[in-house]
């Protein structure tokens, strides 16, 4: 089975509620966008509209690989975008900023691809499962896409203290998956590492000018630097581990509640979940009302099977709940604790008819529709309906994936190569110019037998020395002649290469370095010349 191999594939819409009011400061928007996450949308508005950082708020984090539509609400100011991947529709005022409490539900239309016949009795099995067990409500892959780029748990960091680490791993730490330029702006850092007054030829880097502005000015307090990255994003640092931690807790507490049998695994990005096919009604009535807490430093636990659970997975993380406190920052990053259902339960589920599948060909393909409280994960649900033939995509096959933009991509700079050579080509000869246009010379031919006379014009001496070789040459054994070399091409010299930043800022200090050296040597000249006029008076 396949997901998401078109934008369309993966379809979902925000039921929303706000209050609305006529002169209200926050202007809210429906947003259309696909390809995009929520932090890549939000940000390309913050910085095509000049708007301060937190001016946008929104009810949730809506997935990247597909398309979707979300309320946002812009904080004193008109915006509008009319791109291909990210629309605007306005749809009036409210006094205050959206939250997770402005959000209803999410319906989801998913198209399942690349199926055979043979899915479709074990399809129908499932999907009654589902129906009558709900599914666990874990955090699924896409929560988790610092694990996916490399860059660990960066909580992990922030709670050892280690704030350099933390803010390497942020922006120094490109993926070998992204082929943006925000990838081509970590890779420079990771290889400028501390050199903070570097320029990053790149226009990515204004992401982190904030960040580079506090390394620049206090270069040993990595603390403040990190804080200079959006609120929104630090907090979602911390949700990203806080949200593992719950995973390997429940997964943990249905170990203690329900017979191995019962359960089945399925990988995902952070590791391995654990899934249920059948329970007891009273198993399955406790489930149902359960919750399961996201830890905080000051957690406590009123259900002895849930405390056992966390204990084992602190213990196995090396951790205790005083140290999810953060010291010296505990306002500005802190583990909020909350609780969160431990099952869902898809409303209105409902499996279409299969058809012929376009990209896969010979395979069928079906569309799963579903609505889902906030904060559940569709995939997970798409998953479990499938879980008898659905397998986590490797790094090599994610590549593979990508293989067609990077084409794309790579027509594109090639055109781009192209017509800038063709300008170069326009404006006439140039250090620019290329081998192909420049004139090749033919290096002179070695004299021998078969190179042509001398030049008219060559001196009898010349001549007679000649001659005189030649007879000195004769009076030796005889050796065979060497054939004459062919004619060859003179070598051209290489184009000059404009020179990058780096040697540029190092050409700089040379000559100033030579122009101190050269000055010293005057001083010191005009000194010893000051001296001897003074003996001689």
């Amino acid at each position: 089975m396949r997901i998401k191999q078109k934008p369309e594939d993966f379809s979902v819409k925000e039921s929303y509620r706000f209050d609305e009011a006529a002169n209200g400061r926050h202007r809210v928007y429906l947003m259309d966008k696909q390809k995009l996450s929520t932090f890549d949308a939000v940000n390309r508005l913050i910085t095509k509209f000049g708007l301060k950082p937190g001016s946008i708020s929104y009810c949730g984090l809506k997935d990247k690989q597909g398309r979707t539509e979300q309320i946002i609400a812009v904080d004193g100011a008109d915006v509008d975008m009319q791109e291909p991947d990210l629309r605007l529709k306005f749809l009036g005022r409210t006094d205050k900023a959206l939250s997770a409490r402005n959000i209803t539900s999410n319906r989801f239309s998913v198209t399942v691809r690349a199926l055979t016949h043979d899915s479709l009795a074990p399809l129908n099995l499932a999907t009654a499962e589902v129906n009558r067990l709900g599914v666990v409500n874990y955090f699924d892959s896409q929560r988790f896409g610092a694990l996916k780029h490399g860059q660990g748990f960066i909580a992990k960091d922030i709670i050892r203290g280690d704030f350099e680490a933390a803010l390497h791993n942020y922006f120094a730490r490109p993926s070998e998956l992204d082929r943006t330029e925000d990838a081509k702006v970590k890779g420079f850092w990771r290889d400028n590492w501390g050199q903070w007054d570097a320029r990053v030829p790149f226009e990515g880097a204004k992401k982190y000018h904030r960040i580079l502005r506090s390394l620049r000015d206090h270069p040993n307090d990595w603390m403040r630097a990190f804080l200079q990255i959006d609120s929104d994003y630090r907090a979602m640092i911390l949700f990203e581990y806080q949200s593992y931690l719950w995973n390997e807790g429940v997964r943990r507490y249905l170990q203690l509640l329900l017979p191995r049998e019962h359960m089945f695994p399925m990988r995902y990005q952070a590791g391995t979940l654990l899934h249920f096919r059948d329970a007891s009604p009273e198993v399955l009535s406790t489930l149902r009302d359960a919750t399961f807490p996201l830890v905080g430093p000051d957690s406590t636990f009123s259900d002895p099977k849930v405390a056992e659970a966390m204990a084992w997975v602190l213990g196995r993380e090396k951790l205790k709940l005083a140290d999810l406190r953060i010291k010296n920052a505990e306002r500005l990053l802190y583990f909020k604790e909350e609780q969160r259902p431990l099952l869902m339960s898809p409303h209105k589920l409902v499996v279409g008819r299969t058809q012929n599948d376009d990209v896969n060909r010979g395979d069928i393909k079906v569309n799963v529709a579903f609505t889902l409280p906030p904060g559940a994960y569709a995939t997970l649900v798409i998953k479990r309906l499938f879980h008898f033939e659905y397998t986590e995509d490797t790094k090599d096959e994610v590549r593979a994936s990508q293989r067609p933009r990077l084409v794309a991509t790579e027509r594109a700079e090639a055109h781009v190569e192209a017509a800038q050579a063709a300008k170069r080509e326009a404006e006439g000869p140039s250090r620019h110019r290329t081998l192909a246009s420049r004139p090749m010379r033919l290096a002179r031919p070695p004299r021998g037998l078969d190179a042509p006379s001398a030049p008219e014009g060559r001196s009898d001496r010349s001549d007679r020395a000649g001659s005189s070789r030649r007879d000195e040459r004769s009076a030796r054994p005889a050796r065979a002649p060497a054939p004459p070399p062919a004619f060859t091409a003179a070598p051209v010299p290489e184009p000059e290469i404009p020179l990058g930043f780096r040697a540029k800022q190092q050409k700089r200090k040379d000559v100033k370095a030579e122009a101190r050296v050269e000055k010293a040597e005057k001083q010191r000249l005009a000194a010893a010349k000051s001296v001897k006029k003074q003996k001689r008076k």
